[in-house]
C-alpha cells in the first residue's frame, strides 16, 4: 500500500495547542469495528462504554525533559533529543541543524528564558538513521537521565508551537506516570485519566495492569517511504512488570475477560511481546502495524487522533480498515473533534 492511501483533509485549527480545562473533559468518539456504528459520548462516560470487569493495559512510563536548547559557536541556534542512554553515559540523540554540528562540535545548552549557560553537549559519532552520540557535560561531569531532568525540557510536539509550560509539565504526563523511563513523547491516551476516573472504573471490576514501552523515533518519526512496507520502525525497548505478565497470560490464552489497550504503545507492546504461549518480560521492538496485520491480545483499543499519513494512523487502519478508519475520521472532522497529543479520542471496540 501507499503511504498516500493514509492521507486525509485535517484542518490546522483542529490541532489541539493546549489540553482541555480538565483530564477528563475531552470528546470520545466511539468506534465499533464489528458493527461499523459510530457515536458520540465524552471521556468521562468511560465506565458505561468499557465492559465492567476489564483488564486496563496503560503505559506507565515517564516522560523525560529530553529537549535541550543550544547555542552554537559562533552564535547560531540548535538543539538536541535525547532518545536512549547508553551505558557508557552516553546519549542517542537527534541534532539540529545537523549539518553544523557534526562529530566532534560544541555547543552550549542554554535556558530558553534569560540564555544562561546549563552545560556543554559534545557530539561524538553518527548512528543509524542519521542520529548522534552525544555527551551531556555539567563543570566537566557526564550527566544522566535525572540530571538532565533538571536542565532540559519536555520535548512536546513539533505541532504545538510553544516550549513546554508548567501547564505541560503536570499535563504532558498521565496520572499514573512511573518515576523512570526514558520515553520522550507522552502516551497520549492517557492523559485523560484523573484519579477519580480510574477509582470509578475499579468499582466496576476494572482492573490496571501498566506496562512500559519507552516512547521514541519508532512512534512518532513521519514515514518517508512511498510504499509503508518500504518504512522501517526505529526500535523501542518494553518491559512487562512481573504482576501485569502473571495477570494477563491466563487471560491472553483463554480470552475469557475483556482487554483493554491505553493507548498504541499498550497495545504495540503487548503484541511484540506476546507470541501465544508466553509473555516476555522485557526486550526491543519494530513491530510495525498495518492492514492485514491480525490483532492477538487486546479486544478494545483507546487512542487519540493521529497525523495523516502516519504510522498511528496505518494501525488506526489495521484495527477498522482503511475506508472505515477514514470514514471515522472524517466524522471527527466534521464534528470538530480536536487531534493529536492534547486532542479528544476515540474508542475502537471488537479491534481483535
Amino acid at each position: 500500500m501507499k503511504r498516500s492511501d493514509f492521507h486525509f483533509d485535517l484542518p490546522e485549527e483542529l490541532i489541539a495547542q493546549h489540553p482541555a480545562a480538565e483530564r477528563d473533559g475531552a470528546r470520545l468518539l466511539v468506534v465499533d469495528a464489528r458493527t461499523k456504528v459510530l457515536s458520540h459520548h465524552a471521556i468521562r462516560d468511560l465506565p458505561d462504554l468499557i465492559p465492567a470487569n476489564s483488564l486496563l493495559v496503560p503505559n506507565d512510563v515517564k516522560v523525560r525533559h529530553a529537549r535541550l536548547i543550544l547555542r552554537r559557536k559562533g552564535g547560531g541556534a540548535g538543539e538536541a533529543l535525547l532518545l536512549h542512554a547508553f551505558s557508557d553515559g552516553s546519549f542517542e540523540a537527534m541534532v539540529r541543524p545537523g549539518a553544523r554540528l557534526k562529530s566532534g562540535a560544541t555547543a552550549c545548552i542554554i535556558s530558553p528564558e534569560n540564555g544562561a549557560d546549563l552545560g556543554a553537549l559534545h557530539i561524538g559519532e553518527t548512528l543509524e538513521e542519521g542520529l548522534r552520540k552525544v555527551r551531556v557535560v555539567h563543570d566537566g561531569i557526564n550527566l544522566d537521565w535525572d540530571s538532565v531532568d533538571r536542565i532540559g525540557r519536555l520535548p512536546l510536539p513539533p505541532y504545538i508551537s510553544h516550549l513546554a509550560d508548567d501547564t505541560d509539565e503536570n499535563r504532558y504526563q498521565t496520572a499514573f506516570h512511573a518515576s523512570q523511563g526514558e520515553a520522550v513523547a507522552a502516551p497520549t491516551a492517557g492523559l485523560h485519566f484523573t484519579q477519580e476516573l480510574i477509582a470509578t472504573l475499579e468499582s466496576k471490576g476494572c482492573e490496571w495492569l501498566p506496562v512500559r514501552l519507552h516512547v521514541g523515533l519508532g512512534t512518532f518519526r513521519p514515514m518517508t517511504a512511498d510504499i509503508i512496507e518500504d518504512h522501517a520502525m526505529h526500535e523501542e525497548r518494553f518491559e512487562i512488570p512481573g504482576a501485569t505478565s502473571s495477570a494477563l497470560l491466563p487471560i491472553l490464552k483463554e480470552h475469557n475477560r475483556p482487554l483493554v489497550c491505553i493507548g498504541t504503545t499498550s497495545l504495540r507492546t503487548l503484541e511484540a511481546a506476546w507470541d501465544g504461549h508466553d509473555l516476555e518480560r522485557s526486550g526491543s521492538t519494530r513491530i510495525f502495524i498495518k492492514p492485514g496485520y491480525k490483532l492477538r491480545t487486546a479486544d478494545h483499543l483507546l487512542t487519540n487522533f493521529h497525523l495523516p499519513e502516519s504510522t498511528l494512523f496505518v494501525l488506526v487502519s489495521a484495527l477498522l480498515g482503511l475506508d472505515f478508519a477514514k470514514a471515522a475520521y472524517a466524522e471527527a472532522v466534521a464534528q470538530r473533534y480536536r487531534f493529536f497529543s492534547y486532542g479528544d479520542a476515540m474508542l475502537i471496540l471488537n479491534a481483535r
